[in-house]
Formats: structure tokens, C-alpha cells, sequence
């Protein structure tokens, strides 16, 4: 069965807690949200609540959980962020130390869950007008890169930008920047257009995270913030622990894109 697409929310985070799917989220439950998650212990949640409101691209909040519990109360409906994501991965004072695929040993009682827009939720807009998404024409992860874009500091957080590139041919960038500045909630408008070397990056071909793509004669990189951006915050500020998921695999809410959309 890989009709992942077209399968509700909770069918699909169903497979995910039974370890079905254990791979990139990216154009499952087509119409419905996917988030990324960060999770700490209260004692850095506030701190980490200011990072996410003074840096809306790339943290643009959905849900906060309550100290303790793994409901995320307002975006799905009995699901469970220790179970619910195909891969987790640790961070222990700013290393990253494994990747998992439960977390439930992992939880402490005093922990809060932070969900963040994603941008795989602007594909399908972005694929039913014409524009094509080359890391899922490519079935891999989207690439993802560390920036010289640094995030506004809070409290202990601190680091750079992480973004997500899709190439494009420059008539469907500008179409892109159109469609996505619709949706602010899952990171909005491109960051960046043209040449990485402007933001800090060396070569596309070697993403700090996810799958190099093709890059087609006449495409040019188009890059948005990305939620991985607090795992490069984690390895920086090192708090004494962050879970968050492991990039490409993320949380698929209940909510519909379009609620999503300012237009």
C-alpha cells in the first residue's frame, strides 16, 4: 500500500506509531499540514516560546503542549508526539547523539512539545499549479542547508538559519513566491533566490541535511526558512537535552492547508 498521499491524518500517523512508514513525510495526506517538532524541558520552554516569536520564518509556532503531556491538544486528534513521527533524533548538550524511532523512554515529565509549520504543507499548492518539486519527482528528502543567516537571539538560543532549496525554472520561482507568501504559518515567502554563496552556502550538492536533487539547466535555488533550523540552534546553544524530529520526517496534523491560508 503506497497510496500514502491520498490516506486521512490518522491513517497515516496510525502507520507511522506501527513503524510502517519510518521514512520522509513529504507528500503524505496530500491538503493536510505537516509540522516539525522540538521538544525540552520547561525549565527552557519560555526562552524557546520568545526564539520561535522573534523568528516566525523559520519557527512559526502551531501547537505547545502542556509541561508533561504528549497531546498536541489543538492541531490532532488523539495522537501522541512521542510515537507519531517516523524519526526521532537526540540532542544532548548541543551533540547529536542518536536517531530514533519511539521516544516514549525518552520522556520526562517535565517536558514541552513545540510544533512548527512545515513547508512540505505548501507543495501541494505549489504541484496542482504546475510547478514541479524535484525531491519528490526524485522520491528522496528535500536538501536542506546551514546558512550565515543568524536566527535573533533569545534567551539561550542562538544559531543560524537552516533552509529547504527547491529548484525552479525562474518563471516558476516567481509563480512560488506568489503561492507561498499565502502561507506564513508553514515559514510563508522564500528567504532567498539566486546564488547560495550569498547566504553562507558552499555547494548544493552537499546539503547539511536531507538529499541533493537535480539541478536542471536553467533552474535557479529557491530557499525558505526551514524547521530544521532548531537542530542547528541545539548544537549551538546546547541545552541539556532537545528531541526533535528527524529532518524530512515530520508531523502530519488534522488541519487542512487551506486553514492555513491568508488568501
Amino acid at each position: 500500500m503506497k497510496n500514502y498521499d491520498m490516506m486521512a491524518p490518522n491513517e497515516i500517523r496510525e502507520l507511522i506509531r506501527n513503524q510502517t512508514i519510518t521514512g520522509p513525510t513529504a507528500g503524505m495526506s496530500k491538503g493536510y499540514t505537516q509540522a516539525n517538532l522540538v521538544i525540552i524541558k520547561k525549565e527552557h520552554a519560555f526562552d524557546f516560546l520568545l526564539f520561535c516569536q522573534r523568528n516566525p520564518k523559520a519557527c512559526p509556532l502551531l501547537d505547545v503542549t502542556e509541561p508533561g503531556s504528549f497531546i498536541p491538544s489543538k492541531i490532532a486528534d488523539g495522537a501522541d508526539i512521542r510515537k507519531d513521527i517516523p524519526k526521532y533524533r537526540i540532542y544532548r548538550d548541543g551533540v547529536y547523539t542518536e536517531e530514533v524511532k519511539d521516544i516514549t523512554a525518552y520522556w520526562e515529565e517535565d517536558m514541552v512539545g513545540f510544533l512548527l509549520g512545515c513547508s512540505f504543507t505548501f507543495e501541494a499548492p505549489l504541484i496542482e499549479s504546475g510547478i514541479p518539486i524535484r525531491h519528490i519527482e526524485e522520491n528522496c528528502n528535500v536538501p536542506m542547508y546551514k546558512t550565515n543567516v543568524q536566527c535573533e537571539k533569545a534567551g539561550l538560543f542562538e544559531g543560524p538559519t537552516v533552509v529547504s532549496m527547491r529548484p525552479m525554472k525562474p518563471e516558476d520561482a516567481i509563480r512560488a513566491v506568489q503561492i507561498t507568501s499565502r502561507f506564513p504559518a508553514v515559514h510563508g515567502s522564500p528567504i532567498h533566490i539566486g546564488d547560495p554563496s550569498q547566504i553562507g552556502i558552499a555547494d548544493l550538492s552537499n546539503p547539511d541535511f536531507g538529499d541533493s536533487v537535480t539541478i536542471k539547466e536553467g533552474e535557479i535555488p529557491v530557499f525558505w526558512a526551514c524547521g530544521v533550523t532548531p537542530q542547528a540552534v541545539a548544537m549551538q546553544s546546547k541545552p541539556s537535552i532537545m528531541i526533535t524530529h528527524a529532518p524530512g520526517c515530520m508531523f502530519i496534523s488534522d488541519v487542512k492547508d487551506e486553514k492555513l491560508s491568508v488568501i
